[in-house]
């Protein structure tokens, strides 16, 4: 079978590998789309501590499929079922594990890192992944373009639900991203009055102009605290999304805030840049909570994927452009590049 390689920093190929052997406990997925994501781009760049110097892997942990082959044992999957894979797996015994959050669990391992990923024409799916409910059907007019989506949507998901955003809100989201975009909409749908996004890339702003946000702001040419303020009636913003990698939107958010105000902090920092001098008396006395996300539980997944298909999140405008499996490094190229939102690898 085909599938992208990595094999070292900088190093991405297409190779024929072998097809994945399905014993009994096992199911067979045929993917048909897999998203880049951001962490595929660090891994390329600068590697990953799960990847040992020398190991290969298949990476790619935001995929959907269909199912190829299924186990003797395994009765609740059938061939022909289209699936979507939530892509980390934890240990099962662990305090985090047990309250539903397998995403937080200290020894849990991640399809597309530590295990070979959904890159290539055929994904075998883990036998404890099968047992804690990895493997999601979803219906079967929904395109698995944007299926694939449901990873990214439910660690954004995550994040609505720790701000708990509602009608009458003003909620900024900093980074106009594919997570801002869907941020964006997610806000949106939860009845955010004003939903303003903010990137210093006019580019990437002109993007988000297809999910309609109440107030764009270009922070490289106007003073975000200034236009916050401005936008709010002096209130400031009762939700604020940090979907960038910037220490310094970090130390702002909490003097944009309405009183009340909820903080996420969804984009994690460079190593060397994590310690952040912030203004801690503003969140003391302005009663602001502040919160921090990181990936998504199997519930997360499984409400993203709702969302999907049920097309209250409109998933399609955020692909920006679609390649084949024997044009990984051109797909990583161009999501490198920064000149769209989400680039998908779809397979025949």
């Amino acid at each position: 079978m085909l599938a992208a390689v990595y094999n070292g920093i900088g190093k991405v190929s297409c190779r024929d590998i072998p097809k994945p052997h399905v014993g009994a406990d096992d199911v067979l997925v045929k993917v048909k789309a897999a998203a880049v994501c951001g962490t595929d781009l660090r891994i390329f760049k600068s590697g990953h501590f799960a990847i040992k110097e020398g190991q290969q892997r298949v990476l790619g942990h935001e995929f959907c499929g269909e199912v190829s082959e299924v186990g003797a044992n395994v009765q609740a999957y059938r061939k022909g079922m289209k699936v979507s894979v939530a892509p980390n797996v934890g240990c099962g015994a662990c305090r985090a594990c047990r309250m539903g959050n397998i995403h937080l669990c200290a020894e849990y391992i991640a399809i597309g890192i530590s295990l070979d990923g959904g890159f290539a024409e055929y994904f075998k799916v883990p036998h404890k992944a099968l047992l804690q409910g990895n493997l999601m059907p979803f219906d079967a007019n929904t395109s698995f373009a944007e299926a694939a989506l449901a990873e990214p949507l439910a660690c954004c998901y995550n994040a609505l639900l720790s701000v708990g955003t509602k009608p009458g809100d003003n909620v900024l989201i900093v980074g106009a991203g594919p997570m801002g975009a869907l941020h964006l909409q997610l806000n949106k749908l939860a009845g955010a009055s004003r939903a303003m996004i903010a990137d210093i890339s006019e580019q990437r702003l002109d993007l988000m102009k297809g999910f309609n946000p109440d107030v764009i702001i270009n922070s490289e040419k106007s003073d975000l605290k200034e236009a916050v303020m401005e936008h709010t009636g002096g209130l400031g913003a009762d939700v604020v999304i940090t979907a960038c990698p910037a220490p310094d939107i970090q130390k702002l958010a909490v003097e944009i805030m309405a009183k009340l105000g909820r903080i996420n902090l969804f984009g994690g920092l460079p190593k060397g840049k994590e310690h952040v001098a912030i203004n801690t008396n503003l969140i003391h006395y302005n009663s602001i909570i502040l919160t921090g996300t990181t990936g998504a539980s199997l519930a997360h997944h499984q409400s993203a994927l709702g969302l999907i298909v049920d097309g209250k999140i409109d998933a399609a405008p955020i692909i920006s452009k679609r390649f084949r499996i024997n044009e990984v490094k051109e797909a990583f190229d161009y999501a490198m590049s920064g000149e769209g939102l989400k680039t998908v690898i779809e397979f025949e």
